[in-house]
């Protein structure tokens, strides 16, 4: 009975919400969808239709209610080459792979992985993205007349101040219908959607792509697909976490990633491109009311109909009212709150995030700038659980013995604080090391305490482990030298 309600709770909690949030995200998803297909070099009905097909099928399929997932321009990138090389076919091949990719991560519950991501990386991955949205919108706003201008600043007036007055409608759409208006009626000469492409004037069909199915195939399109599935996911994984805060709700990120996969396979047979979640438009569809699974089916269902049977009217629209709308995704999308707590936080945090930022903007490329801030995060936390390592000493027996007490964490990174921290050339008869408060993690723990060991019986002193907890030894027992009759001559490689 609890499944069945919280199925009626996604898709029908919030009918009026979804609706027309759904409507706003499909009038922003138009000139994106077509600009990412020139990006990737293809005819922009490729783009529309896996906008459309991704958006309907991740609604059934995908993990987390109210994101929005179409055609991307991380993922219009990685497909240029291909594209280039051996044309349309192969990337819908390319598309079809990555799905299987994404599908089979998800069963094998990869996405749980999230977990290490830090939430600086998350902070600075939302800020780039903010960044690049902005940056996006650049090129409608330079060389352009006046009027351009005017009619973006009306169109941010509009998005923000309209909300005082109703929330009934949101104001997304508000401004996109009254600047469209305005256009026709004053007879404005700036750029519409019409100017970014043509629109398609037929549904989609089923196809297969046209492509010899041998093993050459296969190594053409599988580095693409698996660049394309990682990049997919990892994307989408972060996208959910955003939306996950904003909506104070949870999401299933396993099933996210089968149903990206399932629905970019759609796409591939439908003659689309493979897309994933776009952060841009969900926070749209969150800040103008949508929250179920009902808003991403609706942005997929007007995308269709407005690109196909609508498409008179579609053409009109002034870029000035997406531009502005996208303005508002910019601004609501960027941590603010980051900037000000650059002074409190531990700098490490602070130089993971602005580093993730730096590399995501410089290189246009969203897995690049996660994977520097992860890896910046784990040497930060490397190195704060290395300093966390301490070694005390005692004599014990007038001067004949030493104990040792090791506190702390050894692995890589603490390795050469372990082996240091010792005095091999005291001059006694035996060394008792008491590793009950500490935990051996790798092979470079274990190599570590070989060499301890061995070095204080080559000086003649008699050396005894104590209080080494399960896990630890373990890990010893199965990698150590240090009991075995050959130790030194193995310590030493020989």
């Amino acid at each position: 009975m609890s499944k069945l309600n919280s199925l009626r709770q996604e898709w029908l909690g919030n009918i009026r919400g979804d609706l027309l949030a759904g409507i706003v995200v499909a009038l922003a998803l138009i000139p994106e969808a077509i600009a990412f297909s020139i990006i990737a070099g293809v005819d922009p009905k490729v783009g529309l239709y896996a906008s459309f097909c991704i958006a309907v099928v991740i609604a059934f399929a995908g993990g987390r209610p109210g994101m929005i997932s179409a055609a991307t321009g991380a993922m219009a990138l990685l497909m240029v080459g291909l594209v280039k090389d051996h044309g349309l076919q192969y990337l819908l091949v390319a598309t079809l792979l990555t799905g299987v990719l994404q599908i089979a991560a998800g069963f094998l519950k990869l996405p749980t992985l999230m977990r290490y991501v830090s939430r600086s990386v998350v902070t600075g991955f939302v800020n780039a993205l903010a960044i690049l949205i902005f940056m996006a919108q650049l090129p409608e706003l330079t060389n352009v007349p006046w009027t351009v201008y005017a009619m973006v600043a009306a169109g941010l007036g509009i998005i923000y101040l309209f909300p005082r007055l109703t929330h009934a409608v949101p104001s997304p759409l508000v401004a996109i219908v009254v600047l469209t208006l305005a256009a026709i009626v004053l007879k404005l000469d700036i750029r519409t959607v019409n100017d970014m492409g043509e629109l398609p004037d037929s549904l989609p069909v089923f196809l297969l792509p046209q492509v010899p199915l041998t093993l050459e195939t296969l190594w053409i399109v599988l580095p693409v697909s698996a660049t394309l599935a990682v990049v997919g996911l990892l994307e989408s994984m972060l996208t959910a976490q955003i939306v996950d805060d904003l909506t104070d709700t949870p999401s299933d990120k396993n099933r996210e990633a089968v149903g990206q996969g399932v629905a970019n396979v759609a796409s591939g047979f439908i003659g689309g491109m493979a897309g994933c979640a776009m952060i841009g438009q969900s926070v749209i569809n969150v800040k103008s009311g949508g929250r179920g699974r009902l808003s991403s089916l609706a942005a997929g269902v007007f995308l269709l109909l407005m690109v196909v049977f609508a498409s008179p009217w579609v053409k009109q629209i002034p870029m000035a009212a997406l531009v502005a709308v996208m303005i508002m995704v910019s601004i609501g999308t960027f941590s603010w709150a980051s900037l000000r707590d650059l002074r409190t936080y531990p700098k490490s945090s602070s130089v993971v995030m602005i580093a993730t930022v730096i590399v995501t903007v410089f290189t246009h490329d969203l897995a690049k700038g996660v994977l520097t801030g992860v890896l910046l995060s784990a040497l930060f936390f490397a190195r704060k659980v290395r300093q966390v390592l301490h070694i005390g000493s005692v004599t014990a027996n007038e001067g004949r013995e030493r104990h040792y007490t090791v506190t702390g964490q050894v692995f890589f990174a603490s390795a050469e604080t372990f082996i240091g921290s010792f005095d091999f050339k005291e001059a006694i008869e035996r060394v008792r090391i008491d590793v009950t408060p500490a935990h051996f993690w790798d092979l470079s723990a274990v190599g570590a305490l070989d060499k301890v060991v061995l070095k204080f019986r080559r000086e003649g002193t008699e050396v005894e482990l104590v209080g080494m907890n399960e896990a630890s030894a373990t890990l010893v027992d199965r990698l150590g030298v240090h009991d075995k009759p050959d130790a030194v001559d193995r310590l030493m490689g020989h």
